[in-house]
């Protein structure tokens, strides 16, 4: 199983934010948890810190703290989950398209996949297998 991470649970956790699912926090705590961030998701991360609407001091921490974690990989936003994304019309957000979309890419790849996300958008589509 592997879990793709939304922004907000990607900031929610490195932060400690109570706002995090209990189920997210516990796959997010896992040492044994193999873990894909959307680059969308990272680029949004990089863009709320920078703008101080987190607890998370600077996008160096952020870096930093990803790139020490051993669990982690960032998938890119490439051809094809741009391609994935236009058939998604049923999540109104860009970035909440491309997030689903890297998670059903990686499913037609074989992989079992679970999105770890509250967002409304995604979560309403049925789309994803999703966690919080």
């Amino acid at each position: 199983m592997k879990y793709v991470i939304d922004t907000h649970a990607l900031i929610w956790f490195l932060e400690g934010n109570s706002r995090l699912g209990a189920n997210a926090n516990a796959i997010l705590s896992n040492p044994d948890s193999q873990l894909i961030i959307p680059a969308t998701a990272l680029a949004e991360a990089v863009w709320i810190v920078e703008r101080g609407r987190t607890s998370i001091p600077s996008v160096k921490d952020i870096i930093s703290a990803i790139e020490a974690d051993h669990r982690v990989v960032i998938y890119p936003l490439d051809k094809d989950v741009i391609a994935t994304t236009i058939n998604l019309s049923t999540i109104n957000e860009m970035h909440d398209r491309q997030i689903a979309a890297t998670a059903l890419v990686l499913a037609s790849k074989g992989e079992i996949v679970q999105l770890l996300t509250c967002d409304q958008n995604i979560t309403g589509s049925g789309l994803v297998s999703i966690v919080w």
